[in-house]
Order: C-alpha cells, then structure tokens, then sequence
C-alpha cells in the first residue's frame, strides 16, 4: 500500500514538471491542489490525532483549573475534533488522495453508515462550539441566569441533546446514499442514484442541513460573541470613568489591557471558525444547486478542494476550539508561575496578577473555591 502510494505521488510530480508549461492555469493549481494534499493530509493527521488525544487526556484529569463546567464543555468539543479527524480525513479523504492502496473499499458496502457518523460528528463538533460560546455569554452578562444554567450537570445535559439530536438529523444520509465508496474529491463520497442526485426534495433536504450546519452556527456566534464583547467594553468604559474620578489621572490600567485581551481571544475563536468552513460552506450548497439546476454558473472544483482543506484545519490541534483555549490556559499558567512564589502567600490565599486573571475572569473559566498547587504553593480561586 506504501509502495502504491509513494509511486503515484512520484508519478504526479513528474507529470507536473513534465507538463507545465503545456498546461491552463486552471490544471495547473488543480495539479497543485493535488500535490499540497499528499503532504497536508498525513501531517494533519500525524499531529492532530495524538494531539486531541492528548488534549482530552489533560481536559480528563481535571488538573488544570478550569471549572468542570468549561472543562466538559472542551473535553466534548476535543472528543468530537478527533471524531471528525478519523471519519473525515483518515476514513474519507486519504482514501481518496492515495487511491491505489485503498481499492479495497470498494468491495466493503457500509459508505452511508460512515457518513452518517462523518455528518453526525461534523455537526457536534460545529454546535458543541456554539453551545460553549452561549454558556461563557450566560456566566458574563447574564449573573442571575449563571448559577442555574452554567453547571456540570447543565453542561453535561446540553451536550447530550445535541448529540441525540445531531446523529438524528443526519439519518438521512443513510437512505440518500448507497453503501458502496467512491474514491473521488466529490461532496459526496459515496455512489448515489441519478434520481436522488436530480432530486428536488432531497437537494432541499441537503440545503437545509448545510444552513443548520454551518450556517445558523455562524450567525449565532457572531451574534453571542458581539452581545459579549458589547458588555465587557461597558464594563470597562464603567471602570475608567470610576478610576479617573478617583485619581484625576489615566495611568496605566494593566486589568483594562486584560479585556481587551479577552476580547482578542473571542475574536481569534470564533473568527477562526467562521473562517476556516465559509469555503467549505459556499462550495457544498452551490455544488448542491448545480447538480439541480444546469443554468447555475458552474464553480471550479478548487474552490472546494481549498474549502475542505480548510475545513479539515479547523478539526484540527492546531486551530480547534478546545486547544486554543488550552494553549492559552497553559501560556497564562506559564506567566502565573513568574509571578507567584511560596513566599508571596499569606493565610493560603493568593490573589494572581492582574494580566492574565482578568481575562480568564472575564470568560469565566476559572472555579469558584477550588484550590491549585502552584510552584509548591496554595492558592485559591476564590480571590475571583
């Protein structure tokens, strides 16, 4: 298998340096594509996978200081990302880019149980996102709704619903599909009947599923981050005001540094997200309206070839939800240990430095009374 795949790499690099200056523009980033994917496919998969991994691991030890409701709400967003990684890209996509030594599937008749499974994660891991984004704009502007809705349990009962109700709504593939692979770059990735393909009801059922996936995704959180973002720039004009009365000065305010901090990273999580699948989004439904309707402007196959890329990204360690929260987690208790000593304790009560506490305070990630061992030392959480 190796061997299959080494040789038809080789044989496409030679056919490219061969070719080239004989070849349209269109075949030539299409030849690109090709060669960018037998690179980008097994890295992504080499680091993503033991990443996640590793990432639900230190989430499942429950040693990082995050509330347990945060830390299950990432633990579930981590689970579903290495879901994605496995059906999407292992099962789905390096079949296809490596052909020659997976011709084996298509004598294995299970392709539309895969996709639901593919959807069905695809879809948690998309609204698992959403639901945490609307939880951190509870615990900030909503203090009366917080205790009540941001919760393990509330957490743990929310993730359930839209599990159940993710693998629910993809059922359908399951009827509209065929059991049987076909190894191509295409939306679908199963053999599928010239009567479903032309149909108008089930191309309605699709472009239904591609709004409730990304799409009403994007809206919500673009909308909960801004309501967000809206409250924690009130809160800090408040606090400016209150300071220049007090002091009749404006030196500098390292907690007002922090939020705008805090606003940063909201913008970097969902901007991030947003990004990376509006390709893929676009491609899918316009790739959906032409197989409809003929007198739709047809849409080079690049265009989706970059948005499954990217999307594939956004699964991944390095751009997922849940590890850029940990990678700043792990950076701030970087900096937190500069700055806190055993000798700095007084009574077991440390309160941390203003840059780094105000933002995790701000997002409310952090428990109420829980303590934490930190360079020898003790300190509570409870100082927020």
């Amino acid at each position: 298998m190796a061997t299959a795949m080494g040789r038809s790499f080789h044989d496409m690099i030679e056919y490219l340096l061969a070719n080239y200056d004989r070849m349209p523009l269109g075949a030539r980033i299409q030849i690109l594509i090709l060669t960018i994917q037998h690179i980008y496919y097994p890295i992504l998969a080499i680091i993503g996978v033991p990443v996640n991994l590793l990432t639900i691991v230190i989430l499942s030890q429950r040693k990082c200081g995050l509330s347990k409701c945060v830390t299950r709400y990432l633990m579930a967003m981590a689970v579903m990302d290495l879901l994605v990684l496995i059906f999407d890209l292992i099962l789905r996509h390096i079949p296809v880019v490596f052909w020659e030594g997976f011709l084996f599937l298509y004598s294995v008749p299970v392709c539309n149980i895969h996709a639901v499974l593919l959807f069905a994660a695809t879809d948690c891991s998309v609204w698992f996102t959403v639901t945490f984004t609307f939880d951190r704009f509870v615990a900030i502007c909503c203090q009366k709704l917080k205790t009540k809705y941001c919760t393990e349990r509330m957490a743990a009962l929310v993730l359930g619903t839209v599990t159940v109700l993710s693998f629910s709504k993809n059922v359908f593939w399951y009827f509209m599909l065929t059991g049987w692979y076909v190894l191509v770059n295409e939306p679908w990735f199963c053999r599928i009947t010239l009567e479903a393909q032309k149909s108008e009801a089930w191309g309605a059922i699709e472009f239904l599923h591609y709004i409730l996936t990304p799409g009403i995704p994007f809206i919500l959180i673009m909308l909960l981050n801004a309501l967000t973002i809206r409250h924690i720039l009130m809160t800090s004009r408040a606090r400016s005001r209150l300071r220049a009365h007090r002091s009749g000065e404006s030196p500098r305010d390292t907690e007002m540094e922090s939020r705008r901090k805090s606003i940063i990273l909201l913008f970097v999580i969902s901007g991030n997200f947003i990004l990376l699948w509006a390709v893929f989004m676009v491609s899918s439904i316009w790739a959906r309206m032409m197989n409809i309707d003929n007198a739709t402007p047809y849409i080079h196959i690049t265009v989706r070839d970059i948005g499954l890329l990217l999307q594939l990204l956004s699964c991944s360690a390095c751009c997922s939800p849940s590890y850029l929260l940990m990678l700043f987690w792990v950076s701030y208790r970087q900096s937190l240990g500069e700055f806190v000593s055993p000798r700095d304790i007084v009574d077991g009560t440390q309160c941390c430095p203003d840059d780094g506490r105000v933002i995790l305070k701000m997002l409310d990630l952090l428990p109420n009374q829980d303590c934490t061992i930190l360079n020898g030392a003790k300190f509570l959480d409870c100082c927020w």
